[in-house]
């Protein structure tokens, strides 16, 4: 069965690939992509209270990867549907520091095309994009037709962590709460499809994510 069923209700089937063509070319890629995997595990990997590395139930692994592997190829079917009916697609991930955010993004997309489904991860702004209308540098990279884009982080950057650090005022902060809205209206009516994500953490699960991080960076 299919996990994936678009907004109209329809089922898609790809014209291009069928069922057993489809899992044979993520078989292939997932064969060339083991460094990858083995990397990966090592970030997935429990951690005691000091960031140590625990003994991973292997079963437990094999299922995991056995599920990851059965939905990244409903990604990938999403992505045909994406690019067959010419549909836009934005993507929005929030949410707090060591919450997954990340390692979720990674995953989305290990399988898909890049030229489809691509990742907007915009630095700090420059002088000069300080001085533009706020929304103004992300819409340049909203996705055209048959293209899907991940934001690793949003405009609600204004709203959560400039707004903690500091990096707007209060007026700012009651402009942009007053213009999202109408800007994400102003998306949808223009016929892209806007879904948000917020990842969320308990605060001992944060410290033992950072923990492990800095046990694991080189």
């Amino acid at each position: 069965p299919s996990f994936f069923a678009p907004p109209d209700g329809t089922m898609f089937h790809s014209n291009t690939l069928d069922t057993q063509e489809l899992m044979q070319r993520i078989a292939n890629d997932l064969i060339d992509s083991y460094d990858e995997e083995l990397e990966l595990e090592i970030e997935d990997r429990n951690v005691d209270d000091i960031g140590a590395p625990q003994p991973t139930d292997r079963l437990a692994r094999q299922q995991y990867f056995k599920d990851l592997f059965q939905l990244q190829g409903e990604l990938v079917k999403l992505q045909d549907w994406v690019q067959h009916s010419r549909q836009k697609v934005v993507i929005l991930f929030e949410g707090r520091d060591a919450a997954g955010k990340g390692g979720v993004i990674k995953r989305i997309t290990q399988r898909l095309n890049p030229r489809v489904a691509r990742v907007a991860a915009l630095p700090a702004p420059n002088d000069r994009e300080r001085t533009q209308w706020y929304f103004q540098r992300y819409v340049a990279h909203l996705p055209a037709a048959g293209e899907m884009v991940l934001f690793d982080r949003s405009w609600y950057n204004r709203a959560g962590v400039e707004r903690v650090m500091g990096f707007c005022d209060a007026a700012e902060y009651l402009e942009f709460m007053r213009q999202a809205p109408e800007f994400e209206r102003m998306l949808v009516r223009d016929g892209m499809t806007l879904v948000k994500f917020w990842f969320s953490v308990r605060s001992e699960e944060r410290r033992v994510g950072k923990a492990c991080r800095s046990r694991w960076s080189p």
